[in-house]
């Protein structure tokens, strides 16, 4: 009987030998390491890694889509998952370089930033790498924060499979921003404008209905409607509203009121500084109609040219206008011309689909 225990007591051992080893030789999960994390079904993910060969001791904080994902230390890593269609990154804090992303569901994506030495407040060079590099950094790197993030992996029958290495941007010169073409994709889009601001008129002094006429040149309710398509080279058409109005004393009439509606078609060149900030240049054809109010009534019409100079400063989808406005434009009958065209600067908010 002794003998029949030990032998069993022996095989026990045995028994629960192999099964720790078993466990102790199974596979990580991915949902417990990152590095083997693959995108849940119908979503990407995004990895960003920092690595320099002089270590900066200064944190970098990382926003994706408007919501932070922590800071990164040199040799450290953070990951998010992320819906498909463009992502936007934000890197860094009083210097920011911004990056966007045409993210496809079951891609993983790197984006390697290195923080440049010597530099207050920090800058950072930021860009997409291959997945290829972007793995290798990931195995020398740890995840930012201590324990990696709990990521949902899509089932082994179901994942996507391998995808091509992305192409890496150009190298970000120090100091500078991310190229425009990495910020907003440069692809074709419609933009609305609407803006408003101060313009006056060339002429302050002409004959109106055959009556000496004096205007107060500074117009009043003056705004802008425009509606473009804007090409990936930067080239935009579309057309324009736009109105002001003034007042005038004439000959025998105290008060008077010219309003004035043109409506022009327009072409610009958006020249891409950096990525947030799009000068452009521009000329446009059309048509003005002057309505004339108070001791007057009628109206004149006739052809309009402008010229256009100003500045975009684009944040995602929303920009901020600024714009200068040379209009020329002379309505009526020959013999009875009136001037309407002037100068202004106009600001206002566009909004791209």
């Amino acid at each position: 009987m002794n003998k029949l225990r030990t032998r069993s007591s022996a095989g026990s051992v045995l028994v629960l030998s192999a099964l720790c080893a078993l466990l102790s030789s199974a596979p990580a999960r991915p949902e417990d390491n990152p590095r083997l994390a693959t995108p849940p079904p119908g979503k990407a993910l995004v990895f960003v890694l920092r690595s320099e060969r002089e270590p900066v001791h200064a944190e970098v904080p990382i926003v994706v889509n408007l919501e932070s994902v922590g800071k990164l230390a040199n040799g450290t890593f953070l990951s998010a998952t992320v819906r498909p269609g463009k992502t936007h990154l934000r890197i860094g804090d009083r210097v920011l370089i911004v990056l966007s992303i045409q993210a496809v569901a079951g891609r993983s994506y790197f984006v390697r930033v290195e923080a440049i030495p010597g530099v207050r407040p920090v800058r950072t060079n930021a860009g997409v790498v291959s997945e290829a590099e972007g793995r290798r950094l990931l195995a020398q790197s740890r995840f930012a924060g201590g324990a990696p993030p709990a990521l949902a992996a899509a089932p082994p029958s179901r994942r996507a499979p391998a995808a091509k290495p992305a192409a890496a941007p150009p190298a970000v010169a120090a100091g500078r921003q991310v190229p425009p073409a990495t910020e907003r994709g440069r692809k074709s889009e419609f933009a609305l404008i609407a803006s408003g601001g101060s313009f006056k008129i060339a002429n302050g002094s002409q004959v109106v209905a055959g009556l000496a006429s004096t205007y107060d040149t500074t117009s009043q309710a003056v705004f802008g409607l425009e509606a473009e398509w804007r090409s990936k080279a930067g080239v935009a058409v579309g057309g324009e509203l736009f109105h002001y109005r003034n007042e005038l004393v004439a000959t025998g009439i105290p008060s008077g009121q010219q309003d004035v509606r043109v409506i022009m078609l327009n072409g610009k060149y958006y020249f891409p500084v950096a990525s947030w900030l799009y000068p452009f240049v521009g000329a446009g054809i059309g048509y003005a109609n002057a309505s004339y109010g108070n001791g007057f009534t009628g109206e004149t019409k006739g052809p309009a040219y402008q010229a256009l100079a100003g500045a975009e400063f684009r944040f995602w989808q929303i920009g901020l206008y600024l714009q200068y406005k040379y209009l020329s434009s002379t309505t009526g009958d020959p013999g009875k011309e009136v001037k309407v065209g002037g100068r202004g600067v106009l600001a206002g908010v566009s909004l791209a689909f």
